[in-house]
């Protein structure tokens, strides 16, 4: 299930399950550095932490990671990422653990490399901003591309996630859905922010609502409220008709 709130009223509600919680990892995206609507405001991560407090006094893991294999840290401080009782993790200085993709007939790969935050946080969220990239939405099932390792970085070369060098990215993430469990998208549609290939240069519209629910639940109703279908989706909807038959 999906909610859409108004952003101006909005507050956390925690489900039932996360007051059982000993480790919640939140996943925003914040590898640019830049201020909301590019990067996950800390306005609605605080306000995340603050209704998680409501129920528990579970560790706050705050991660994500560079596709340039920099160092997150730097970026956290240009957003002020500053919260209390919660520790700030950079993904690239996990260890990795290889995590099987549980359809049989993949769409781009059988497995993939997970940092070990993942497996051992209780309850996870991945908070994006309302993005669409030519024409295309990238909301919080695209978000969890920031959880990948990178291959090591050459002399003069762009770094790429592990192992994912030729395949389709529409249907890397389709795949990446079904094998990360995420248990709640939250989708920041205070503004939407359309690009290109430069996720720092775009255009804003004003649009005043948060979205939140299942990660695939909420990033279809993102993208229907933009008028246009990502194809990730259409194949995590396949995918999720190939499990009920199986």
């Amino acid at each position: 299930m999906a909610t859409v709130v108004d952003a101006a009223s909005f507050q956390f509600v925690p489900p039932p399950q996360l007051a059982w919680a000993q480790r919640i990892l939140i996943k925003p995206y914040a590898s640019t550095g830049l201020p909301y609507p590019v990067s996950t405001s800390p306005w609605l991560i605080s306000a995340i932490i603050n209704g998680v407090r409501k129920v528990t006094d579970a560790e706050v893991l705050i991660a994500d990671g560079s596709p340039s294999g920099d160092s997150m840290y730097p970026a956290f401080d240009n957003l002020h990422y500053q919260f209390n009782r919660s520790l700030l993790l950079d993904v690239k200085d996990s260890i990795f653990l290889e995590m099987e993709n549980p359809l049989l007939e993949f769409f781009a790969s059988g497995t993939f490399h997970v940092p070990n935050l993942v497996l051992r946080s209780d309850f996870l969220i991945s908070v994006a901003p309302y993005h669409v990239r030519s024409g295309s939405g990238r909301f919080s099932i695209a978000n969890l591309l920031g959880l990948l390792p990178l291959n090591s970085k050459r002399t003069g070369g762009t770094p790429e996630y592990q192992g994912l060098k030729g395949l389709e990215l529409e249907r890397v993430l389709a795949d990446l859905y079904f094998t990360l469990p995420f248990d709640m998208g939250i989708v920041e549609a205070r503004q939407r922010w359309e690009y290109g290939d430069d996720p720092a240069t775009g255009q804003a519209t004003e649009f005043g609502k948060i979205l939140v629910g299942d990660p695939f639940e909420v990033d279809v109703l993102a993208a229907r409220l933009y008028g246009t279908m990502p194809e990730h989706l259409n194949l995590i909807e396949q995918g999720k008709r190939i499990l009920d038959h199986a």
